[in-house]
């Protein structure tokens, strides 16, 4: 397999990945959080630097594919990974900073569980999306893409455990509910557009096989 201008056009990658690292950095501070639950807001706005400083990375990689006349991909596929791998980082920080308006005060017992599991699929998008330099076949990226699927499963299981416990527990208080249940739905998002990114790879390296 041989992406077109590869030895040329490496700075695309280098800000795809860089991308990828935001996404990991994100959700490594969402666990530093639920491990130090009494300084949420703290963890909160780094997570909003982290995010903002994603945004940047996005804004650089648009404006250098619009303004190359040829990419070492699609512009099309490179644009839908960028905008993928943006929004893993923007629903993290979307969680983060909803627990810290809400002023959520106890940690729930699932939360960790969750977030243990969008660190593991951030961490293998990242790799997968590093897989893309060294025009891998289909074959040798296959079982990357097989283990974000499994993570994927294995968080919308606790996903879906974790809002049955929240919503049907007998003495639940109805807007404590609502809130978790925005934070739950915003990392389940973000999990899900971690798949999203595999499924653009996994395109990618179809297209170019």
């Amino acid at each position: 397999m041989r992406f077109p201008g590869l030895s040329k056009k490496q700075g695309f990658y280098a800000l795809l990945e860089k991308q990828a690292q935001a996404a990991v950095d994100a959700a490594k501070e969402v666990q530093a959080l639920v491990n130090d639950f009494a300084n949420l807001a703290q963890h909160a706005a780094r997570i909003k630097e982290i995010e903002s400083e994603a945004d940047h990375i996005t804004h650089e990689l648009a404006n250098r594919i619009d303004a190359t006349f040829v990419t070492p991909l699609d512009k099309e596929d490179l644009h839908g990974l960028s905008s993928a791998l943006d929004d893993v980082t923007d629903c993290i920080e979307a969680c983060t900073g909803r627990m810290a308006l809400y002023e959520l005060k106890q940690l729930r017992p699932d939360l960790a569980g969750l977030v243990m599991l969008l660190v593991q699929i951030t961490e293998a998008t990242r790799e997968a999306v590093k897989a893309l330099r060294d025009k891998p076949n289909r074959d040798e990226i296959q079982g990357l893409f097989i283990h974000i699927h499994q993570i994927e499963n294995e968080h919308d299981a606790r996903f879906r455990k974790a809002l049955a416990d929240l919503l049907n527990a007998p003495d639940a208080d109805p807007i404590n509910a609502i809130k978790w249940k925005a934070v739950y739905d915003r990392i389940e998002v973000a999990v899900d557009k971690c798949e999203d990114v595999a499924h653009i790879i996994e395109s990618v390296v179809v297209k170019y096989a």
